[in-house]
């Protein structure tokens, strides 16, 4: 049974979905570079590290939400990384959004050290994370994925397992990639409506009745509406990954243009300074 277990990444999603887990009879140590969040947690009983290191030593389960980025690095590969502490046949669960070779360069560091890992990208915004209905998506060993069942049962609502290690994180490209487009689209259409006269409430009435209705365009067009761009998954986040489905895609020879028009309107949302809104901000770009 897996009853020690570590947390690093406490960021949007990753500090609720800590929360969440913290509500199970788990040994439970985490850590952020974000010091006020992790004291937020050590108030729920929870352990407070210090460092990565220390959050996975001596765990059965070492669970990481760390976005691709500068801080990576440090945090998993650093003296006083994830790598550097964690434990021969302890299982980590990556669940952070990655480029496929940090994916597998992390499955090759593990594998030195006889760690069992686990990619796991999670796809869910805030409200999923704090009401435990996040995605988990799995690749490596199926026998591993159903080790880990139970306590991603905490936060998660789907564990669904695509293939070996990599596909998963595959997968979260076209996450990435669908979910990145259908808000850009919605955005330009709101911003189309208002320009003809239109107010958003209303054109997202005529959208919510049939074909193209969807949770995503309700919840996204509701926000914009309101002007609440309130952080659920920040736009320098969607603006990243976006970069990388781009990668992915030429290296098996794909253009997407779509994505490749997306990326470039995401961007000058990152360049306006909106990096750390809602990826709904993108709809401010859209209205200049």
């Amino acid at each position: 049974m897996l009853q020690k277990i570590g947390f690093v990444g406490l960021g949007t999603v990753g500090r609720h979905m800590a929360a969440n887990l913290a509500k199970g009879s788990y040994e439970l140590t985490v850590y952020d570079t974000e010091l006020a969040v992790v004291q937020e947690l050590a108030a729920m009983g929870v352990q407070a590290a210090t460092s990565a290191l220390e959050a996975a030593k001596g765990r059965d389960l070492v669970i990481a939400i760390v976005p691709e980025g500068d801080e990576l690095g440090p945090l998993f590969f650093g003296d006083k990384g994830i790598i550097a502490g964690i434990d021969s046949g302890t299982i980590l669960a990556d669940m952070g959004s990655h480029s496929l070779e940090t994916t597998m360069k992390l499955a090759e560091e593990c594998a030195k050290k006889n760690v069992q890992y686990l990619d796991a990208p999670v796809w869910g915004s805030k409200d999923h994370a704090v009401n435990g209905l996040m995605t988990i998506i799995t690749g490596g060993d199926p026998a591993l994925a159903g080790k880990c069942r139970e306590p991603f049962s905490f936060f998660g609502l789907n564990t669904i397992h695509v293939g070996q290690i990599g596909d998963a994180t595959k997968m979260k490209f076209i996450v990435n990639l669908v979910q990145a487009e259908l808000v850009q689209v919605l955005a330009e259409g709101l911003v189309f409506g208002e320009k003809m006269g239109f107010n958003a409430d209303k054109i997202l009435e005529v959208l919510d009745t049939r074909g193209v209705a969807s949770p995503l365009f309700h919840q996204k067009g509701r926000a914009m509406a309101r002007g609440d761009f309130s952080r659920s998954l920040a736009l320098k986040y969607v603006n990243d990954q976006l970069h990388m489905v781009m990668n992915a895609a030429r290296l098996v020879g794909l253009a997407l243009p779509a994505a490749e028009s997306a990326s470039k309107v995401y961007q000058a949302g990152v360049d306006a300074g909106l990096g750390e809104e809602d990826f709904s901000a993108v709809i401010k770009v859209l209205r200049k």
